[in-house]
Order: C-alpha cells, then structure tokens, then sequence
C-alpha cells in the first residue's frame, strides 16, 4: 500500500494557517521561490497523511521525495542548502554559526514566551507578555543596529523574527514611541513580496490591528 510520502509527486508543506513556526517556513519558501504545495490543515484534527508521516503531529511538516522534515528550523536550513539563491545563510562557517546561534535565542527568549501567551487564559498570560515585550524593548539598539536584525544582508534570521512581530497586537503587546526602530524593521519585512504571499488568509486578518503593517 502506497505510504503518504511515495503518493507526494512534489514538495509538499502541511501547515497550521495560524502558527508562527508554520508562517517562518512559508516566508523561506515564498523569499526563495520554490515551487511547492502547501496544504492547510487544522491541527487540532490532523489528517491521515500528517499522522502517518509526522509521529508528533505537528506543524510545519515538509516532504519531499522521501524525505519528511517537521521541525521549522530544520525546514528552514534544509530548503536554503536545496535551493541555494538566493543564499538566507551567511556562507562562512563562523557567520551561519552565529546566525544558528541568534536563532536559536530568538526561539528561546521571545518564541518560547508567545507560546505560553498563546497556551494561557487572558490574566495568566501577562506575565509572560510583559516579559516578551520588556525584551523587544530592551533589543531596540539591535534594531537600529542594521539594515536587517544585525546584518545588512536579510537572512533566515528575519525570517524568523518576522511572522513573531506581525502577532504581536494578537499577542496584546503594544510597542511604546520609542520602539520605531523595530516598526520599521517591521515595515521592511512586511513589504517583502515573499512576506506578503506568505501570509494566510488567517494571518491577513492581524494586519488590521497593526499599525506598521502594509497593504
């Protein structure tokens, strides 16, 4: 019988239409222009398919050919190496070492606090908001620093950045006056045609509570 990986004719990506980790993976695709299906799903009901090749369940989960990735930076790495321009990575190994290195901060300091954001009731989650928005503000210089987030080039680190900042009204953070530099870094990235078509019909829904986001 014919596994869900053998029936994938091309590159597919299953995704939540709602989730950070999922849009981060939709943005590489998209900046990178790779051909390629994504298939909404819910999660909280997911398909045959995703629980034959995901034991987890999760999203994003990426197959191509035979092989099945579900872990958003490892998506994320995999396709940048697949199709390499243009390059999201820095090319010298102490650099992308670095760049691994931001990533994996960003996850651990702002993407572990909107997770519990997103899991709590209303009044529990305060705290954990209160937190993720005294750190964006403490990272205001890094902002400003550069073009992009500490680099003049843009990277698989805003692709990262990028879909946590389009939640943050979602999320009920709201920036104080001096934040402009991270609005617009904000900005930057939202105009991004690859931002842009990243984006699902749920996650269009935010930019009308975002004062820096473009049409």
């Amino acid at each position: 019988m014919a596994t869900a990986v053998n029936r994938k004719s091309v590159m597919t990506l299953f995704c939540s239409p709602t989730c950070a980790y999922s849009h981060r993976a939709r943005f590489v695709l998209w900046e990178k222009g790779i051909s390629a299906d994504i298939e909404f799903i819910d999660i909280h009901q997911p398909s045959e398919d995703l629980i034959e090749l995901n034991p987890y369940g999760t999203t994003p989960t990426m197959v191509d050919r035979d092989l099945v990735l579900y872990d958003s930076n490892i998506i994320m790495e995999y396709l940048d190496e697949r199709f390499p321009h243009p390059p999201l990575h820095p090319m010298d190994p102490v650099s992308r070492a670095r760049a691994r290195m931001m990533i994996h901060r960003i996850d651990q300091d702002w993407y572990r606090l909107m997770d519990e954001i997103e899991r709590l009731p209303d009044k529990k989650a305060s705290k954990p908001r209160k937190m993720l928005r005294e750190s964006l503000i403490a990272s205001i210089p890094v902002f400003a620093a550069k073009v992009y987030f500490l680099s003049d080039e843009f990277s698989l680190v805003d692709c990262t950045i990028g879909p946590l900042l389009w939640r943050l009204p979602m999320l009920g953070i709201e920036l104080p006056k001096q934040a402009e530099p991270i609005r617009s870094y904000a900005a930057r990235l939202f105009e991004r045609e690859g931002f842009q078509q990243s984006l699902s019909e749920y996650e269009r829904e935010y930019a009308s509570f975002i004062d820096f986001a473009t049409n």
